[in-house]
């Protein structure tokens, strides 16, 4: 493995963090928050963003438009049995979702999981740099080599957690925000 390739390895990490983050709930509504609900339909579990349009027509509320009108109820039930705390309300073919005010400890509670989340990334940046430095002793490579391999990629991983700390503070000003 080479440097350039770490260093990519290292961007996937990250945009999965961002992922992640996007699934976490702030006080403004966020389409990244429901599309990977799975939802049963077709007799197979599939992610709510393949089978219906997702918008956002207030800062509050997510407006969900399935592309089959049958599949209404699988996609209420679905978002009633997640994690996400939401009660969905259909008006025909359409299923919108009311965000409502977090509390305090609610708030303290995402906080955890961001920092969660983050920390989880950098855990798989340390580990890419483990494999790569573990990769370059199995190759052989001189003492004076590994130490600049070494040097480099302890640069590009503190980089990488740079921009790990950089969303996260992002991220927790966004939880904060009333």
């Amino acid at each position: 493995m080479q440097e350039q390739e770490l260093s990519v390895k290292m961007d996937k990490a990250i945009e999965n963090l961002k992922k992640n983050f996007s699934g976490i709930r702030t006080g403004r509504a966020n389409p990244g928050l429901v599309e990977n609900v799975l939802v049963e339909v077709y007799g197979q579990k599939m992610p709510l963003k393949t089978i219906a349009g997702i918008n956002i027509p207030e800062s509050k509320v997510i407006s969900i438009t399935p592309y089959d009108r049958s599949s209404v109820q699988a996609i209420e039930k679905a978002i009633a049995q997640s994690e996400l705390g939401l009660t969905p309300r259909s008006e025909g073919a359409v299923i919108y979702l009311r965000l409502p005010e977090l509390t305090e400890e609610r708030r303290r509670e995402l906080e955890k999981i961001a920092k969660s989340a983050a920390e989880d990334g950098r855990v798989a940046i340390r580990n890419l740099r483990r494999d790569f430095l573990d990769d370059a002793k199995k190759s052989g490579a001189a003492q004076d080599e590994l130490k600049g391999l070494q040097d480099r990629a302890q640069k590009i991983t503190d980089q990488h957690n740079a921009r790990i700390d950089e969303l996260l503070k992002h991220k927790e000003a966004e939880i904060r925000e009333i």
